[in-house]
């Protein structure tokens, strides 16, 4: 990676940019009335609470994928809008910022309301879902049929969110009724369809590279001047996906993965899970960074090191 050192808070407020939130991972400012700067930190989170220490590169690297992915939407589903911009900063922007910092961790987008749900879509039936179905047979209150085993494929890909919750807080998995009920029947509907047809398009071009996506996060907004509903926030990452090695995938067991799985394990056999003020040891950040990077360079045909500060 290009740095050894974990970028883990940004703070342009001294360069005169507004704060307009700060995520579990990205510090978000105002660009204009319209476009908002989108900067990744290292930070990561896992059971909804953010480690002590960061992985350093991380947050370049989830924006340089999300921007290859972006672009792969636009040309798979030309009709679906998303909010990406540009990775480029503007050349106007004050002298005195952090460049270097920002430097390939920065998103141009445009300006949203943001839904307040998470589109999950599932494949593979794995992590909450595998536990909701081994104790009730449902998944997100869905029935499912009987007999299936842990991360086994589903016959087809379900959708199954959850409510957003503010950082600090738990998200929760609800029903896709539920989900109707919170944002309105056609809007839900719209944002089922769109995270189905994504997924399944992100499925089969990530298999073709040897990584199956068991499931995945996706997030919308919506344009009050239009009425779109956009697609926004990252797309099909280690932090927001399941990424699973194709070669070494066997049904009945838990899976290696390519993301946070690593970080997971590591929280719970620690006895650590859901607990605040944690810091990770050198091993997990060096194999969590690992995974990340082998990700990429899968999924983007591509050598990290080539793409970072280039």
């Amino acid at each position: 990676m290009a740095s050894s050192t974990a970028i883990t808070r940004i703070d342009l407020g001294s360069d005169g940019f507004k704060k307009i939130a700060s995520g579990k991972v990205r510090e978000i400012f105002e660009i204009d009335s319209e476009t908002l700067l989108f900067v990744a930190t290292d930070r990561i989170s896992a059971y909804d609470v953010i480690l002590e220490n960061g992985i350093p590169q991380k947050g370049a690297l989830l924006t340089q994928l999300s921007a290859h992915w972006f672009k792969l939407i636009a040309s798979w589903l030309p009709d679906l809008r998303t909010h990406f911009l540009s990775t480029t900063l503007p050349p106007d922007l004050p002298t005195s910022l952090p460049f270097q910092q920002l430097q390939d961790r920065s998103m141009l987008v445009d300006r949203l309301r943001i839904l307040p749900l998470e589109s999950i879509v599932r494949g593979y039936i794995t992590g909450s879902a595998w536990a909701e179905y081994s104790k009730s047979g449902t998944v997100h209150g869905i029935p499912m049929p009987k007999g299936l085993r842990e991360s086994e494929k589903l016959a087809r890909p379900i959708w199954t969110p959850s409510t957003k919750a503010e950082v600090g807080g738990k998200d929760e998995n609800i029903s896709p009724e539920a989900a109707r009920a919170l944002i309105g029947e056609a809007v839900a509907r719209w944002v089922e369809e769109a995270s189905l047809a994504i997924y399944e398009r992100a499925h089969a071009y990530a298999a073709e590279r040897g990584i199956i996506i068991a499931d995945t996060k996706f997030e919308f907004g919506g344009d009050v001047k239009t009425g779109e509903v956009v697609l926004v926030d990252e797309v099909l990452t280690p932090d927001s996906s399941r990424f699973w090695p194709a070669e070494q995938y066997e049904v009945g067991r838990s899976q290696v993965s390519y993301d946070k799985q690593y970080l997971r394990d590591w929280l719970t056999s620690s006895g650590l899970k859901g607990k605040e003020g944690v810091s990770m040891p050198e091993e997990v950040v060096a194999e969590t960074g690992k995974k990340y990077r082998e990700a990429y360079e899968k999924l983007t045909d591509s050598k990290w090191s080539d793409t970072a500060g280039a």
